[in-house]
């Protein structure tokens, strides 16, 4: 398993498994303060925030994949080619944990977002929850997970990958009948503002799945 923090319950029996991406240029310590604040509303949960998969291009930190020289064509392919390492990731730290995909959320901030976002799409079930934290998708879907619910949050101030991405996203997975919500905060900009980490929190507690009700129509 690649290198990164992990988080246990008390009990050493997770039911819920959260995998923290963190942005290019960063590494695992820079969202400890995320985990805490999932720790606190979800104590029984295990986290694991690992290092991006290679060192950054520009110094310090590390990445998912390179921005040197990207084209919109660029970061298509490379998600792509990163996309095998974060499934092996996803998939040793679900074993490790001992958590279902059902029960695993996938959470990204800016890079590590995109690299979530694109992971629902190639791998639908992979895990249960997307939460994009300041992220975009590397193209707009064609299809829309039907297995994994999305939780698009955004600053509406975002210089780096402005806001129009995420209501981008969002027409684009609910003209696809896709499972998904957007929370835009005024005057956030490109961070993990205690706002929106609040208001994913609200999400995560409340929202059923569509997948969910669906079955429950099935069975009436």
């Amino acid at each position: 398993m690649h290198d990164g923090i992990e988080y246990w319950p008390a009990e050493r029996r997770a039911r819920q498994l959260f995998i923290l991406l963190h942005g290019v240029g960063s590494q695992a310590a820079g969202l400890t303060s995320l985990a805490e604040m999932l720790r606190r509303a979800f104590p029984e949960s295990g986290i694991f925030i690992p290092d991006g998969i290679a060192p950054f291009d520009e110094g310090m930190g590390r990445q998912w994949f390179s921005v040197r020289h990207v084209t919109e064509v660029a970061r298509i392919e490379r998600v792509a080619a990163a996309m095998p390492a974060l499934s092996t990731l996803v998939r040793r730290a679900q074993q490790r944990f001992d958590v279902l995909q059902t029960d695993t959320a996938l959470v990204g901030f800016s890079q590590g977002a995109i690299m979530a976002l694109e992971y629902c799409i190639a791998h639908d079930g992979g895990v249960g929850r997307v939460l994009s934290f300041a992220g975009r998708f590397a193209s707009l879907p064609e299809r829309a997970p039907e297995l994994t619910t999305l939780h698009l949050l955004h600053g509406e101030a975002d210089m780096v990958i402005p806001a129009q991405h995420a209501y981008a996203a969002f027409a684009r997975l609910t003209e696809l009948s896709g499972d998904a919500t957007l929370d835009v905060g005024d005057g956030v900009a490109h961070e993990l503002h205690p706002a929106l980490v609040a208001r994913a929190i609200h999400r995560l507690k409340t929202v059923i799945p569509l997948r969910s009700w669906k079955l429950a129509m099935q069975q009436l």
